[in-house]
């Protein structure tokens, strides 16, 4: 296995000076940029942390369908000889979208209308994706990674003491 695709199959544990350290960046981008929303999801399509307007977004849904829509995308890359695409950008008659991968790990959604334009918004967003790959890989560098003996034991153990 690919050292890319263990970092993608580990999960993701965020401490709470993690998210803290996140919401910060997600918080000043939104202030530089003037974007309505800043989201940060897993590969999965499970909500990370938000910053900015979102009370009348279904969060959830948002996540998991964007999710799904990087994992198509990936699909197509691949047919057309790319590894992936690591942005994505759908613009509405108001409403747009922006989406970034971050670390392999992570997908930074910023959700923006006309009180901004595509150009605040890529600008600042590699800035953001910068900084939150940094707190990510602190994050793996600090991770015990556990042998596949000892979960085996650690499983054996458990099974042991719960079947008694």
């Amino acid at each position: 296995m690919k050292d890319s695709e263990k970092l993608r199959k580990r999960r993701l544990i965020f401490y709470e000076n993690d998210i803290r350290e996140i919401n910060d960046i997600l918080q000043n981008f939104l202030e530089a940029s003037k974007a309505k929303a800043a989201i940060l999801i897993d590969i999965d399509g499970h909500l990370v942390t938000r910053r900015g307007d979102t009370q009348n977004i279904d969060i959830t849904s948002v996540a998991a369908l964007v999710a799904g829509s990087f994992a198509s995308t990936k699909q197509v890359a691949s047919l057309l000889g790319e590894p992936e695409f690591s942005v994505l950008f759908h613009q509405g008659k108001h409403e747009s979208i922006h989406i970034s991968l971050i670390a392999e790990r992570t997908m930074l959604v910023i959700l923006f209308n006309d009180n901004t334009t595509i150009g605040m918004v890529r600008l600042y967003a590699n800035e953001v994706a910068r900084k939150i790959e940094e707190v990510l890989e602190r994050q793996t560098a600090s991770e015990p990674e556990l042998s596949e003996d000892l979960a085996g034991e650690a499983k054996d153990k458990l099974e042991d003491l719960f079947s008694e």
